[in-house]
């Protein structure tokens, strides 16, 4: 627990670890809140047609439970991995906190996946179960023949062959079940995450990274929890922002979580949810947030009653952080991490820890600096690798079947993120790009955020991504992609005009000399735009050029 302090330089100074030598994470968002209070409400669904949906602390503990049993009763084991293919619901959350009790290791899956991402995971973890859904299943189903290992799957809605209920397994009194006797180190978790070579990597989280998320957690969402604190977020459960920037941490602080139903992003029902579940704190990633100033006003349409936000994912930038700032009426705390080490740097509105553009401060606990190629710390004002030193309780394990690609994560002690930053004389810290991201231009290195920011802010820019496209004369040229609001349409006269909006806000180098209008972009399941796709359109652009087979932009 972070202590109530009223400096940052206290809570920095002061802080200290306290991990256990026990601790289990089903245990600890379940049943340790059902002993002590098991009336208290962990879980609320809304249901947009109204009749919301609650479920206590003493009902979470006893069917996560029944649920855990009636895994190992189906051949589950310790040490198993145990694939959660759902949206965001009660039995999400269940499902997450018996696989702990169990002893096993829980495989989160975005239910956006196709077969073929699904197979690789599925196939590369060697996961021995899966929760899932009738949507979920009729993916399974294409390729359960090539996942040997694939024993036992639980449908939550459905009935099929070779398939058990979940509603059974949780249902049935388990008053004999003992959860495993984990310590922090022991394997908790495993969410793939994707790198800028090679295919998705397992990052392997032991049960401390619960622990190790809740200073930082505590410190944006202003000592979170206060009384009538509840929490919402628009991520999917499945990415480690939805899980470990909301879900897990507020049910292991007692602060009821918010869910909704699976859907396309809608900025309208978002302002509902926040309304009509009386919101008080929110993780609304960068793009959910640009999504959302679409709604005109909506102070004056919705009766919001937020006390915090936190948004990372990506960079925020001043624009977005200006604009959602003046829409919800309170500052939006932007925080930075990794799913292999989250909630590292942060900030802190109530703290005075906030600097518009930035990501924060190293949150208590956490050391994070600056480094070359060679470790070494580089002094302020400096672009190079944000690094965060080890040990560190946050930290991931290693990747998964992988200890090359985890040994090349570290240089000594700085476990390395791939992101380019700078960090100023007061230690705030300014996310540049991701290293395969950043842009040489006539001899400039470019962040593509900022410009990304930029654009964002011009008013007929509902979303942008910049990228470098290669040019013989400068190495690369600033091309971006621009979606558009409703009700403008793109043309000449619009991209000059966006063209300008950046010469005169940032610098006349740092200006998109290509502009190409699209109906959306190349989304992760996360929110994050996928600047690869767009490299890789922009370069074959380029080398159709160069072969005569199309004509010169």
């Amino acid at each position: 627990m972070l202590p109530i302090s009223d400096t940052y330089e206290h809570l920095r100074r002061d802080f200290r670890w306290v991990v256990p030598e026990k601790f289990n994470i089903g245990v600890a968002i379940s049943d340790a809140w059902a002993r002590r209070d098991p009336d208290r409400v962990c879980l609320q669904h809304f249901n947009p047609a109204g009749q919301h949906q609650s479920l206590t602390y003493g009902a979470f503990a006893a069917r996560s439970s029944s649920l855990a049993q009636g895994l190992l009763d189906q051949g589950v084991a310790s040490g198993d991995r145990v694939a959660i293919l759902l949206p965001q619901s009660f039995e999400t959350a269940t499902a997450h906190a018996a696989i702990y009790k169990l002893g096993g290791i829980a495989l989160p899956l975005a239910l956006l996946f196709g077969v073929e991402a699904l197979e690789y995971r599925l196939r590369d973890a060697g996961a021995a179960a899966i929760v899932t859904n009738r949507y979920g299943y009729e993916k399974i189903a294409e390729i359960r023949d090539r996942l040997p290992e694939l024993e036992c799957v639980v449908l939550t809605d459905a009935e099929a062959p070779d398939t058990v209920s979940f509603d059974r397994l949780a249902g049935t009194p388990a008053d004999t079940f003992v959860a495993a006797d984990t310590t922090p180190d022991d394997p908790a978790m495993m969410i793939y995450t994707s790198g800028t070579t090679g295919p998705p990597k397992g990052a392997l989280h032991g049960h401390r990274v619960l622990l190790g998320h809740i200073p930082g957690f505590q410190f944006h969402h202003a000592f979170l929890p206060q009384p009538g604190d509840r929490m919402w977020t628009p991520a999917d459960w499945a990415w480690a922002g939805g899980l470990l920037n909301a879900l897990l941490p507020s049910l292991l602080l007692g602060v009821p979580v918010v869910s909704s139903p699976g859907q396309k992003f809608d900025p309208h029902m978002a302002f509902r949810i926040l309304a009509e579940m009386d919101v008080r704190n929110a993780f609304i990633p960068p793009t959910a947030l640009r999504l959302m100033k679409s709604v005109e006003n909506p102070r004056s349409q919705y009766r919001l009653n937020l006390r915090t936000i936190g948004s990372a994912g990506e960079a925020l930038g001043r624009e977005t952080w200006e604009q959602a700032s003046e829409a919800f009426g309170i500052p939006v705390n932007e925080f930075y991490g990794q799913t292999e080490c989250n909630i590292v740097l942060s900030s802190a509105a109530n703290l005075g820890v906030l600097k518009p553009g930035s990501m924060g401060k190293p949150a208590p606990g956490h050391e994070v600096a600056i480094i070359d190629g060679e470790g070494r710390v580089l002094p302020a004002g400096t672009v190079g690798q944000v690094a965060v030193r080890r040990p560190d309780p946050v930290m991931f394990l290693g990747y998964w079947k992988n200890e090359a690609a985890t040994a090349a994560k570290f240089i000594g002690d700085w476990m390395t993120t791939g992101d380019q930053g700078v960090q100023d004389e007061e230690g705030y810290v300014t996310f540049f790009g991701r290293d395969d991201d950043v842009i040489t231009s006539s001899g400039y290195r470019i962040g593509p955020d900022e410009i990304e920011d930029c654009l964002s802010g011009h008013p007929a820019v509902q979303l942008a991504a910049a990228i470098g496209k290669p040019d013989p004369v400068r190495t690369e040229i600033v091309k971006a992609y621009v979606v558009l609001k409703p009700g403008h349409e793109g043309g000449p006269t619009l991209e000059a005009d966006i063209r300008n909006w950046v010469k005169t806000r940032l610098s006349m180098h740092e200006y998109p000399r290509e502009i190409e209008f699209l109906d959306s972009l190349p989304l992760t399941t996360s929110g994050k735009v996928i600047r690869r796709i767009l490299r890789d359109r922009a370069t074959a652009e380029t080398d159709a050029i160069a072969r005569g087979e199309a004509p010169a932009t």
